[in-house]
């Protein structure tokens, strides 16, 4: 087994609420700086960067695989992790599919921006990203599931676009749940009864090159979403923790 120190929830310049700082090599040197080895692409219902990110990484020690924050009807916020850039881009042309076409206000917004491996400009992504899509919240998990990925509800304890907030509950099919760097596992359980008997994962919402987190460690064979979806069950000496970093 190997243990990997992960950061499953990171946005590129692509998402208009980063830094514009949030580009490929800086994020791999960032990543690496902060001795974590394992990360995901989650931009805001987009994944053009993807590919950029991953040809930054290579030759290192990261490990880079492929997803998206999509936003459902509900405004809730979903992690959509896959293994291959196939799968991602099968998701994302449904995901197409299912966001308003709504020209992005910069001013308003903030520049989203489709870069190369080095962080050069590429071209402006035009329609606005931050917005919900029609996806239904267990219509797009189930959809995630069915190209082989994994759905994961985003910062559960926030207010802003978090399940609990928005929904009060923890809807059937879930296999883990993301709490935000602001709650420690304990405390959200105590605060959220809902958490209860639900895997944890915490991740940083990295929008800035210092909002890398690394406290959830997942030990697994290789990284793979079925490795993965394997720790969040404890399954055959797979696990996920959070480490306390008081």
């Amino acid at each position: 087994m190997n243990i990997y120190r992960a950061e499953l929830h990171v946005h590129t310049v692509l998402s208009p609420c980063a830094g514009v700082e949030m580009i490929p090599p800086l994020i791999v040197q960032e990543a690496l700086e902060c001795g974590i080895h394992l990360i995901a692409i989650t931009d805001h219902n987009a994944s053009a960067n993807f590919s950029a990110v991953l040809e930054a990484a290579q030759g290192t020690e990261l490990i880079v695989l492929p997803g998206m924050e999509l936003q459902t009807k509900e405004e809730v916020h979903l992690l959509c992790l896959f293994d291959t850039l196939e799968q991602l881009l099968e998701w994302q042309k449904k995901v197409d599919e299912q966001l308003p076409d709504i020209p992005n206000n910069v001013e308003f917004f903030g520049e989203q921006f489709v870069v190369d491996a080095s962080g050069d400009f590429l071209r402006r992504e035009e329609r606005l990203l931050i917005n919900s899509t029609h996806f239904e919240l267990e219509e797009a998990a189930e959809a995630v599931t069915s190209l082989g990925g994994l759905a994961i509800p985003a910062h559960v304890d926030r207010k802003a676009n978090g399940l609990i907030e928005i929904l009060g509950l923890i809807p059937p099919g879930f296999n883990a749940l993301e709490i935000s760097r602001h709650i420690s596992p304990e405390a959200a359980r105590q605060k959220f009864p809902q958490l209860r008997g639900y895997p944890l994962l915490q991740s940083g919402d990295v929008h800035l090159l210092d909002s890398f987190l690394g406290t959830t460690e997942i030990e697994i064979a290789n990284p793979t979403v079925a490795e993965i979806r394997m720790a969040i069950g404890g399954q055959e000496g797979r696990r996920l923790t959070i480490r306390d970093t008081a």
